[in-house]
């Protein structure tokens, strides 16, 4: 099949376009670049042996998503990976994450039905989830957006009910929601990986800039959760996992609206990643507690049985992997794309 990859030079983004070449799919990648490189592109082909176009334009903008199927369609899906995606920043700056996690949505869902799509994939979160008490969360776990902590999540979760209306009334569409819980790790072969503008806001990338001497010592956001160490817990899922979740998905779609948790339903806590970080580098890093993150919560790990049920999907790949990957890229990358 032919999907365009809204987002697709970003760090998730790229990796799924490898998964799909690899598959036997073709891509188109449209981003703006804000968060990424053109390098990106370059690096695909390397990987693959295929050569990758990528469109940089907004996916907010209808006229450059039309140019975009115009010029390289038909399309049989979209993936939409373009939204921002900082907890702690969202709080923030709400105004601009609404416009641009909304817009990006509406732009590729009008022309996209105009061009008569088959399939879109969704990007969403695992912090759609609201209720702590429902850990493990399932498919059905409770989503309250009055309940929610931060604007980015209840961004992902209206986007998840404009598109089960939207479905509604489109009953040959294909609608796949993916809630990610905490994607990490990169490539094997360090060409490609996580390169966020300025100091990242996630702590996987941060904890990599440490060890490589660019930013002096990780912050640990909190020591005071009702967890085993204190730090928070999450659900660490490595990007390659990820990406063949996409391809299953896209394979396995049928019209209707689905969701699926992507992750790996074992928590490790901010010590626990940051303790594999140190045994792929050989080395103790310098670490800071700091206050609280506005946002944060104490846990959130999933239940991703459905899944593997519904579309043979497993997560393969643990900590160890994601912190020795991530430390491959960085090692080969000090800079990120711009080394």
């Amino acid at each position: 099949m032919r999907v365009l990859l809204a987002g697709g030079a970003g760090y998730i983004g790229a990796h799924t376009a490898v998964a799909l070449l690899e598959a036997g799919h073709e891509v188109i990648l449209l981003d703006n670049l804000d968060n990424t490189s053109a390098v990106v592109a370059d690096r695909l082909e390397q990987i693959t042996g295929t050569p990758v176009t990528l469109v940089v334009g907004d996916a907010t903008d209808d006229a450059v998503v039309e140019r975009t199927f115009s010029a390289h369609g038909p399309f049989d899906a979209i993936v939409h990976f373009a939204a921002h995606k900082a907890v702690g920043e969202s709080t923030q700056k709400p105004l601009d994450y609404y416009a641009n996690n909304l817009d990006s949505t509406f732009a590729l869902l009008r022309v996209g039905l105009a061009h008569g799509i088959r399939s879109f994939v969704f990007s969403s979160t695992g912090t759609v989830y609201s209720n702590p008490a429902d850990l493990p969360f399932t498919e059905a776990g409770t989503r309250d957006l009055v309940e929610l902590s931060n604007p980015y999540s209840k961004s992902k979760l209206i986007n998840e009910v404009v598109l089960a209306d939207v479905q509604r009334v489109t009953p040959d569409l294909n609608v796949t929601l993916l809630r990610y819980f905490n994607p990490v790790g990169a490539h094997e072969s360090g060409l490609i990986g996580e390169d966020p503008r300025g100091i990242p806001n996630n702590l996987m990338p941060f904890v990599a800039r440490v060890a490589v001497g660019s930013l002096p010592e990780i912050n640990v956001f909190g020591d005071d959760y009702d967890t085993p160490d204190g730090t928070g817990l999450r659900d660490y899922i490595h990007v390659v996992d990820l990406a063949e979740g996409h391809v299953a998905a896209l394979e396995k779609a049928q019209p209707g609206l689905v969701s699926y948790n992507l992750g790996t339903g074992r928590p490790v806590s901010v010590r626990e990643l940051i303790a594999s970080f140190e045994k792929a580098v050989g080395r103790e890093l310098p670490k800071v507690v700091a206050p609280r993150r506005a946002g944060d919560l104490a846990a959130t790990y999933c239940d991703p049985a459905k899944a593997d049920a519904e579309l043979g999907w497993k997560a393969r790949l643990g900590i160890d992997d994601m912190t020795s990957s991530v430390w491959t890229w960085q090692q080969r990358n000090p800079r990120g794309y711009d080394s």
